[in-house]
């Protein structure tokens, strides 16, 4: 996208929670129509997951890592006071936020607890810089958050899925489930369904920068790779509820449940860490990009290791799934706040496009 034209939120991104609905929707009739197609799907399998199911999970992936200007890593490194408070806020306070949560809103339901728990280990590097970009943050600080928590997750969210699903729970003397989980389990899937996207999208960007120029994969190529991101997500979800069958159709409840604590917890990161940026006298445009980066989540990592590891039609992918359901309207909700909360900062940033 140039930086001569206003950025907007595409039709297709705005009606996301609209389509992951009606994927589901569509999950459950395919379900219901052909009942055999689960086994069907489990014929062959790549680390656990079906083939079919596992090409989804890599490839929306994919469109996402390409995006990520990794060159730029460096960079925000030198201005130690953001890149801090970004850091502790995103990798310390967020997941022991979402582990509170779940287990104060979710404590007779572990499954759910724990694709939710999954859900608030590692930020969001896809639609940040979305939300970035409409509530004028600065481009340059999101892209290199987005850039270093990319890497980031490659090493840490196995320990900290870990620590906060095996190792807190027993130190607290919490009710533990009778599932066990190995810190290798949840490396493999990192390493599989965000190490090898990951892998080709550095790859990818830095070859075609090489050959086609950086102008050319800004403005042609990625334009027609990222819309496939969406694709592949509903494919998966497509695919994911038609294994789900009956089970999903006495569940809206559940749903409901499982959205109560990612709605505090979307609520609770950006507001304070917004505020928390200007307390530390970080001007606007600074406050409103930590804040949409600590606030949202990457959801699509949470949907590949949850049905990794516990099989995609268990309740902690319906869990991961829930999760953008819920996402997208909160952060398209809290643009519309950042910009409106300017008037408490001294400087003021250029009309939005949302305005």
């Amino acid at each position: 996208m140039s930086d001569t034209t206003e950025p907007k939120l595409s039709l297709l991104d705005k009606l996301l929670p609209l389509w992951i609905v009606a994927a589901m929707l569509l999950g459950v009739a395919i379900g219901k129509l052909f009942p055999s197609l689960g086994p069907v799907l489990n014929s062959i399998k790549i680390a656990d997951v079906s083939l079919p199911i596992a090409i989804g999970l890599l490839w929306m992936m994919y469109p996402v890592l390409t995006k990520v200007k990794y060159e730029k890593i460096s960079s925000l490194v030198s201005n130690k006071k953001i890149f801090s408070y970004s850091i502790v806020l995103t990798w310390v306070i967020g997941p022991a936020l979402m582990f509170g949560l779940a287990w104060l809103m979710l404590p007779d339901m572990p499954e759910y607890r724990t694709g939710i728990i999954l859900v608030g280990l590692a930020p969001c590097i896809a639609m940040v810089l979305v939300w970035n970009m409409l509530a004028k943050g600065s481009g340059e600080i999101a892209a290199i958050l987005v850039a270093i928590n990319s890497v980031i997750q490659i090493f840490m969210y196995s320990v900290l899925g870990f620590f906060y699903l095996e190792v807190l729970p027993g130190w607290l003397g919490l009710n533990q489930t009778q599932i066990q989980i190995s810190m290798w389990q949840i490396a493999k899937s990192v390493l599989i369904y965000l190490g090898i996207p990951l892998l080709a999208g550095y790859l990818t960007r830095k070859i075609l920068i090489q050959k086609k120029g950086e102008a050319w994969f800004e403005k042609h190529f990625l334009p027609k790779l990222s819309p496939t991101a969406l694709v592949a997500l509903l494919y998966t979800i497509v695919l994911m509820f038609s294994m789900q069958g009956e089970k999903i159709i006495s569940l809206p409840f559940d749903v409901l449940r499982i959205a109560l604590p990612l709605l505090c917890y979307f609520l609770i990161m950006w507001f304070g860490t917004f505020f928390g940026a200007k307390t530390l006298k970080f001007n606007y445009s600074e406050s409103a990009s930590v804040a949409f980066t600590a606030a949202g989540n990457n959801f699509e990592l949470a949907i590949a290791v949850s049905a990794g590891i516990f099989g995609i039609a268990s309740g902690q992918a319906l869990a991961a799934v829930v999760g953008p359901l819920i996402e997208v309207p909160i952060l398209v909700s809290l643009v519309y706040v950042s910009l409106w909360a300017q008037r408490f900062f001294k400087e003021r940033s250029a009309n939005s496009a949302l305005g």
